[in-house]
């Protein structure tokens, strides 16, 4: 299957061997990129910073070493080569959750994790990031997409993980984070539907840690992209959003590399 948009298939490597930075040549093209889709990346943002009072937003810096995450040693399906672990990346380790609950809705959990693994774009913002599938119409575990987003890095990311009520990425190399993201669904003790996206991640390369560290305007669109996803899932249930958006960071800083 051809490469959407002359993205570069994930390099190969081995595993926890750090990733170099995106390239000057790299940096350019994007810069072209960038330019080309500012008008949508603007219309993007406007309509985050339109709500961004209807989002709940906590960081919480821990010491010490992260406790609970996935483990890193396991086998994943797919080229091991390829698969850009969190223990490769640079700076804090990141645990990110993202929940939304939803009163009376139409469509129940595996519907509604069917439909966004089927097409993760009917919840992105596809001004900011817009997910193509390499590797067929498959959605088992070993499936990948390329997610196409304005920047010098070839972001693709790999199922791992597939259950009636929930899946996985991990990150590929050339990705601008190392690490996991799920994306889980299932009811509360109310009957509310919950939709929750928690992802396990720190920097890619030096290049993005400074970049997410010294460039606001890159953790806030990281926002906006998973609160925006949350608020589609709801709207797709076809129910009533309850409050919020709630999300909560984790950092390790004790975890630094680099």
């Amino acid at each position: 299957m051809s490469e959407p948009h002359g993205l570069r298939s994930p390099d190969r490597a081995r595993p926890d061997e750090p990733q170099p930075s995106p390239s000057m040549r790299e940096m350019a093209s994007a810069a072209v990129e960038v330019g080309r889709r500012l008008p949508g990346m603007a219309l993007a943002t406007v309509r985050y910073l339109q709500h961004r009072s209807d989002v709940t937003h906590e960081l919480v810096d821990l010491e010490g070493l992260p406790e609970g995450a996935p483990d890193q040693d396991r086998e994943f399906p797919g080229d091991p080569a390829t698969v850009l672990r969190a223990g490769a990346g640079f700076g804090p380790v990141y645990r990110r959750t993202y929940r939304v609950v939803v009163e009376d809705p139409e469509l129940g959990p595996e519907e509604l994790i069917t439909l966004l693994l089927r097409d993760p774009n009917c919840a992105s913002p596809t001004e900011v990031s817009r997910f193509e599938p390499t590797t067929g119409p498959s959605r088992e575990p070993g499936a990948e997409f390329a997610v196409v987003m304005p920047g010098p890095w070839h972001c693709f990311v790999r199922v791992v993980e597939r259950t009636p009520t929930g899946f996985g990425f991990i990150t590929l190399r050339g990705h601008m984070e190392a690490g996991e993201i799920a994306f889980e669904t299932c009811w509360d003790d109310d009957g509310r539907l919950v939709f929750t996206i928690e992802s396990w991640a720190r920097s890619g390369d030096r290049l993005s840690g400074w970049a997410y560290r010294r460039v606001p305007v890159i953790r806030e669109m990281q926002l906006h992209m998973w609160v925006h996803v949350c608020e589609q899932v709801a709207a797709m249930a076809r129910g009533r959003q309850v409050g919020d958006v709630v999300v909560t960071t984790h950092r390790w800083k004790g975890a630094d590399r680099g």
